[in-house]
């Protein structure tokens, strides 16, 4: 049974819910964990009033991807419905008007930029600079090899930001270039993948494919990951001299970059078209993610 409403076809109504969850995209929401990074590694999260903070950090930024989303696939139909996967989409599929997901992109912006005042009102500048670049990711930006890439992992760096601004801590430029290079390496992966599954038709879909090589994408997946583990490097070091006598941060760096070769292993392979599937699914990744999770928490809370 359905309804018949002007401008939007016929839409089946049990299935109008779920079409608004999916087109949210809560499985990315992962990626938002980003924000406890900073606040974590300062070992704040025991306190209650940074550990409410954090959380409104991370609730932030779940609207905010979420309304970059809506927005995203309102302006993407036409090329998601000649993309073998994200034809399903529900804004490709016919579930959600453009116009819809416009409107409810705003509602979810407004959200977030609201909820951020309940942490600092500085927050509030971070998210407003993630939708600024959100914006023109989804106009200009994912466009233009390179810019494309570049704008990905300024979002990443921005989550990390947004952690450490909530609760009022310092953050080490080392920390930033870790996560700037390390999301770079992620979403050059995911070009990868692209251009290898599209074949082509890959630039029917997204038009900064036309402007890359595997070569290319192969290259700044080198650099890219040599610049984090160096950078990791680098903050590890600095971290183990401001506690002093024990090594675990030293030693996180051991499961550090051997998560990253796996994971460039698995790109070469093919993998890396939806890297929180690939993070997700792999049991070597998984088990290797866990062990640099314990040496960190160690690390951080050992000597206190």
């Amino acid at each position: 049974m359905g309804i018949d409403l002007p401008g939007e076809g016929f839409v089946v109504v049990e299935h109008r819910s779920p079409a608004f969850v999916r087109l949210a995209r809560p499985k990315q929401w992962a990626k938002n964990v980003l924000v406890v990074a900073a606040p974590g590694a300062a070992g704040v999260l025991t306190h209650a009033q940074p550990a409410f903070r954090t959380l409104i950090a991370f609730l932030c930024f779940c609207l905010a991807a979420s309304s970059t989303y809506f927005l995203n696939d309102a302006l993407d139909v036409e090329g998601d419905r000649r993309h073998p996967d994200k034809r399903h989409r529900p804004v490709a599929a016919g579930e959600v008007s453009p116009r819809t997901a416009v409107v409810g992109s705003i509602g979810l912006a407004a959200a977030a930029i609201a909820l951020s005042f309940a942490a600092r009102w500085q927050l509030v500048l971070v998210i407003s600079g993630y939708f600024a670049l959100q914006v023109a990711y989804s106009t200009w930006l994912k466009h233009e090899p390179v810019l494309d890439l570049g704008a990905v992992a300024c979002g990443f760096v921005l989550r990390a930001i947004a952690g450490g601004i909530a609760v009022g801590v310092s953050i080490s430029p080392w920390f930033l270039i870790v996560a700037g290079a390390g999301s770079l390496f992620m979403v050059t992966g995911k070009r990868s993948a692209e251009l290898r599954q599209l074949g082509d038709g890959a630039t029917s879909h997204r038009r900064s494919l036309a402007g890359y090589t595997e070569g290319f994408l192969s290259y700044v997946r080198a650099v890219s990951s040599s610049v984090a583990i160096l950078a990791y490097c680098l903050w590890a070091f600095e971290k183990s001299a401001a506690v002093g006598e024990q090594a675990w941060f030293e030693i996180s760096i051991v499961p550090f970059a051997l998560g990253i070769l796996r994971y460039a292993l698995l790109l070469s392979q093919g993998e890396g078209g939806a890297p929180e599937d690939l993070v997700l699914s792999d049991r070597v990744l998984l088990a290797i993610g866990l062990l640099w999770v314990v040496c960190f928490g160690v690390a951080v809370h050992g000597g206190r």
